[in-house]
């Protein structure tokens, strides 16, 4: 079974700007699962959803809908221009732009129903504080910034908020966007897993292409026990058609022949309960020696297509002085 989980996450990107009127003051991107489902630009006064389910929702909840544009038009410019303008004195800081940015995530594990969640500040594009949710306190990730911990950390209807966040608004939103969401945001897509390797001797890559979501893990396994050594994990890669590929390598070097029964490579999918499992197996390893082959006798027909071409114009230009 698939011990990688169905997870959902909701995520919130908000950015505050000064200094610069072509730049929205302020503007937030709500993503459920990594696609965008909501956006607001307070300068153009739009709040807009991205996908058809969360449409509906807005429509059938005239009160999330009131919440959203007084969130995006009233309430969090004004939190975000007062925070730049306090950072700005802080800092000593004049004129010029300035930029303030938040990221706040929470994420469900739907098998196990652990619950994670972050929050992470940034200004003029460095870190700045983050929050811990298991001590309920600030981090300062610069040392100017201790103050702004030990002021924020005194503040106990802010952090009892944060509390109230993580444990029940996120997630609640979160479930409700996932209650509207198209087919996009649950869709899931599996691939096909091939084994390669580009001569006997090189290792064997296990390789998964056309996933979806990105939320994916793959590995090898030796007598049905995830294995590090001698493996080489990949990243997740992104395909043009806005699905991801992915690959882990085995060195076979020291695995004898009658050892590669006991591995196999392991691709699980968020969202997805059963496990891709393929076997080391030498029949179905796909080489590049037929390719190779492949492209040699393509390049070969090609070459002689324009040899024939070229004889033929030849032909025809010694053809015609004769019979002029």
């Amino acid at each position: 079974m698939n011990t990688y989980g169905i997870i959902h996450m909701l995520k919130y990107l908000g950015t505050g700007t000064s200094g610069n009127p072509d730049i929205a003051e302020f503007m937030f991107v709500l993503e459920v699962d990594d696609t965008e489902v909501l956006y607001c630009d307070a300068s153009k006064k739009i709040v807009e959803p991205r996908q058809d389910g969360v449409k509906k929702m807005l429509d059938d909840n005239p009160g999330a809908q009131r919440e959203y544009t007084q969130e995006c038009f009233e309430h969090q410019p004004g939190i975000y221009q007062n925070s730049i303008s306090n950072l700005k004195q802080l800092l000593n800081q004049s004129g010029g732009v300035h930029i303030l940015q938040c990221m706040i995530g929470s994420e469900v594990n739907e098998n196990s129903g652990e619950v994670k969640g972050f929050l992470q500040l940034g200004y003029n594009g460095e870190g700045y504080l983050e929050f811990d949710l298991k001590t309920m306190s600030w981090i300062p990730l610069k040392p100017e910034f201790n103050i702004v911990k030990q002021t924020m950390d005194g503040d106990r209807n802010l952090i009892k908020y944060l509390g109230n966040l993580f444990g029940t608004i996120l997630l609640e939103r979160l479930k409700m966007f996932l209650d509207y969401g198209s087919s996009s945001l649950n869709k899931t897509v599996l691939p096909p897993v091939s084994l390669l390797q580009k001569t006997p001797s090189s290792p064997v890559s296990c390789h998964a292409t056309g996933f979806y979501p990105d939320r994916a893990a793959i590995f090898w396994r030796k007598d049905g026990v995830e294995i590090h050594e001698g493996v080489d994990p990949g990243e997740i890669l992104p395909n043009n058609d806005e699905t991801f590929q992915m690959s882990v390598d085995l060195n076979i070097s020291s695995v004898t022949p009658e050892d590669w029964r006991r591995y196999n490579c392991v691709f699980q999918l968020s969202g997805v309960s059963e496990d891709i499992i393929i076997k080391l197996n030498k029949t179905i390893i796909k080489t590049n020696l037929v390719n190779n082959k492949t492209h040699i006798d393509a390049a070969f027909v090609l070459v002689l297509i324009i040899i024939v071409a070229i004889g033929i114009v030849a032909y025809k230009k010694k053809k015609g002085k004769k019979l002029k």
